[in-house]
């Protein structure tokens, strides 16, 4: 019975994620503090009393949701004896979750990592001015179809497919009026639903070329060393270790589609029937299950969770 953990991107943050965590148990006080002062601010008070809009910021809320999930992870590690190394076959995270994946596979530093997202984020937000991108959601539609309908939307812009994240979930991203055909293609195509989404740039397509750049500069000054376990890298969909390697991918990234449904399938063709998602929410945990429907898949993120978590260890 091979064990994954999986960490979340943007969109699980919620103000006071967190802080349960950081009162009850001081490894996931120490992270907070560490990620405090290698940003040189108080983003630990921004997550837990935000404000809402604060926090939504790209460049807040990357490093915010990897301070919830190492946070966890360190608990998790403190509370149940549980070694990543010796315990887990993978670890894999959506789009800034794999930074989070890689500092809990000890490639990364929490505080390198604060700051990488820190850049990244900002760096994102940047690259293309606030109305100009956009990204919708494609439900009830597999991947072939929504590249065909992306490619045809592409005629009046930049539209790529984004996200893959299986369950009949795809996002799209690009030119605003390129998107917005799109959902009037897929709603003509017969899909099920297609929705602009509330998000403040076009991630993960080729207007983020800016943001890749800025990347690759600011992974460069940082140490990576090979992680002690597996990470099933977003845009290969199988597992990297070289640090070299895991640079390129984390550049590619930034423009590449978010391969989810992929990466979960190629880990449970690897033996993984347990995956544990760490830190805020449970999108990834409604995934996975939609995914791979004879998969177990749980959060953990909150005092409970560490509870349910160190009782199933037995």
């Amino acid at each position: 019975m091979a064990v994954a953990f999986v960490f979340p991107g943007q969109g699980s943050q919620s103000v006071g994620m967190g802080r349960g965590l950081a009162e009850a148990f001081v490894p996931a006080r120490q992270v907070f503090e560490e990620i405090d002062a290698a940003l040189g601010e108080k983003l630990s008070d921004t997550i837990w009393n935000g404000p809402a809009e604060t926090l939504t910021l790209t460049e807040n809320a990357q490093p915010a949701l990897m301070a919830v999930s190492l946070a966890a992870l360190r608990v998790i590690e403190a509370e149940a004896g549980i070694d990543l190394g010796r315990d887990a076959a993978f670890v894999a995270g959506h789009s800034l979750g794999e930074y989070s994946a890689l500092a809990a596979a000890r490639s990364l530093t929490i505080a390198d990592a604060a700051c990488l997202l820190r850049i990244r984020g900002r760096a994102m937000q940047k690259a293309v001015p606030v109305g100009v991108g956009a990204m919708a959601a494609l439900i009830g539609v597999e991947i072939g179809e929504a590249k065909l309908i992306a490619a045809e939307a592409a005629e009046v812009g930049v539209c790529a497919a984004a996200n893959d994240n299986g369950g009949g979930q795809v996002v799209l991203s690009g030119e605003k009026a390129a998107v917005e055909r799109a959902v009037e293609i897929a709603k003509a195509h017969g899909v099920k639903r297609a929705m602009m989404l509330p998000v403040s740039a076009p991630f993960h397509c080729s207007l983020m070329q800016p943001a890749a750049d800025a990347m690759a500069a600011a992974l460069a000054a940082v140490d990576i060393r090979p992680p002690c376990v597996p990470v099933v890298a977003n845009v290969l969909a199988q597992p990297i270790s070289d640090p070299a390697m895991i640079v390129r991918c984390l550049v590619e990234q930034v423009t590449g589609t978010v391969r989810w449904r992929e990466s979960v399938l190629f880990m449970v063709q690897a033996g993984v029937t347990t995956f544990h998602e760490v830190g805020a929410g449970k999108v990834l945990t409604g995934l996975i299950k939609r995914i791979a429907e004879t998969a177990n898949a749980s959060s953990t993120g909150t005092p409970d969770d560490i509870a349910r978590f160190k009782a199933a260890q037995g």
